[in-house]
């Protein structure tokens, strides 16, 4: 039986209907999840589903219009609630992880409690799809329809991580989350009748972690129209005392954070005195203030872009991608686009977990500060070597990581947990 035929078997003169519960509006699509998210929807758009999404929105999402009629077929919202510092604080004490407590609205509450009902003038949905685990706090108890759930990351690894690598009161604050995000994620992850893991990593991850029922993996893809390649060679010339490296990422999530600090702390210092003339492009929505401090009080050749348009144009300046991640899970589409336009990346393992490359093949692995700053060094002394890098990492990513071959994983797995409530 073909996949459309298993998706509408027992459905009768119509396209089954799935409902994407997000809770992020996911334009601009200016950071990884929602990346991800985006382009597998835009994907599956006309296929075997007809696609409600549901998501909060912002006061300007009438400018995203076009946008969002391009990945599903209609758009549920309701208006979108700013997270503060002060209701972070207030969520401290709860027995769910504050990042879950921030996202409770009870505005979403009810807007997908009538359309799992019906009571939108659609019919009730024959699939219920909700991404990231912290969206179960929309969701009513008991979900009649068949349920899958789209985790992007293994959370409370990425608070295990945090826990590690934190000082003072903050490593306080974060095992204090550690065991609220474990009790929270596994029982979450269990009562969906699918999750979806974005590499086997993470799949292989969660079962051993909370022996789900079912986890299938999808792989991490890219817009290989959009980031287009071009020769390392095409960058800017630098002499033998330069070079750029490119950094990108929301400059605000905490993953990011640490990995700037390392960044400056034990890897650049290392790079500056080998080649003095280096610079760095840091390119991120909400660089922290003390990001700019640091910069200026040790007049380090840093260039903070804040948020960008395109990061395509920070991208091809720089002769080398760097990704020096110490904390996160989930797999990193930054690796990808970097790579799809042709530039050589060095990563922590952390940094390209989860992701099918081959480390002195498609890009450089290193984890201390002195290994990071040494392959950094490594490629911007040898030009044919970014040159084959980068070629090689393109060549990869054509061979076998389009969003197009993604959605069509996505949705083989959608119509798996449809057919096996059927």
């Amino acid at each position: 039986m073909q996949m459309a035929d298993a998706v509408n078997a027992g459905i009768q003169g119509r396209r089954a209907t799935l409902l994407f519960v997000s809770g992020r509006f996911l334009f601009p699509t200016n950071e990884g999840g929602k990346i991800r998210t985006a382009n597998i929807l835009r994907q599956m758009k006309g296929g075997a589903f007809e696609i409600v999404l549901a998501s909060p929105a912002p006061a300007d999402a009438a400018k995203f219009a076009d946008d969002t009629n391009a990945i599903c077929d209609r758009f549920l919202s309701w208006p979108e609630q700013p997270t503060t510092q002060l209701s972070r604080l207030l969520a401290l004490p709860l027995s769910i992880p504050v990042s879950v407590a921030t996202d409770r609205s009870q505005a979403g509450l009810a807007a997908i409690a009538a359309e799992l009902a019906g009571r939108n003038g659609g019919g009730k949905p024959d699939i219920v799809v909700v991404d990231f685990p912290h969206m179960d706090v929309l969701m009513p108890r008991r979900i009649d329809a068949p349920s899958v759930m789209f985790t992007h990351n293994v959370e409370a690894e990425i608070f295990e991580r945090h826990a590690r690598v934190a000082t003072g009161l903050w490593r306080l604050v974060w095992r204090n989350q550690v065991g609220k995000m474990q009790r929270f994620e596994a029982d979450v992850l269990r009562r969906y009748d699918s999750v979806i893991a974005v590499s086997t990593r993470d799949a292989v991850a969660l079962n051993k972690r909370y022996a789900l029922k079912v986890v299938e993996p999808i792989e991490t893809g890219v817009d290989l129209e959009f980031f287009t390649y071009s020769a390392p060679s095409t960058a800017p010339e630098f002499g033998p005392d330069g070079g750029t490296i490119v950094f990108t990422g929301v400059m605000d999530s905490p993953a990011n954070i640490d990995g700037i600090d390392f960044l400056m702390n034990e890897i650049w210092p290392i790079v500056a005195r080998a080649r003095p003339k280096a610079r760095a492009l840091i390119v991120g929505r909400n660089p922290q203030k003390s990001l700019y401090a640091a910069v200026q009080e040790r007049g380090l050749p840093w260039t903070i872009t804040g948020s960008v348009d395109d990061i395509r144009t920070y991208v091809g300046q720089g002769h080398v991608s760097v990704i020096p991640l110490r904390v996160g899970s989930g797999t990193r589409i930054k690796a990808f686009e970097a790579m799809a336009m042709g530039r050589p990346v060095v990563a922590t393992r952390v940094g390209i977990e989860g992701l099918d490359i081959d480390p002195g093949t498609h890009f450089l692995a290193a984890d201390s500060g002195p290994d990071f700053a040494q392959a950094i060094l490594r490629l911007l002394d040898d030009a044919a070597l970014r040159e084959t890098i980068g070629q090689a990492a393109r060549a990869r990513l054509e061979e076998r990581f389009s969003w197009a071959h993604i959605a069509r994983q996505f949705e083989a797995i959608c119509a798996r947990a449809l057919a096996a409530r059927g």
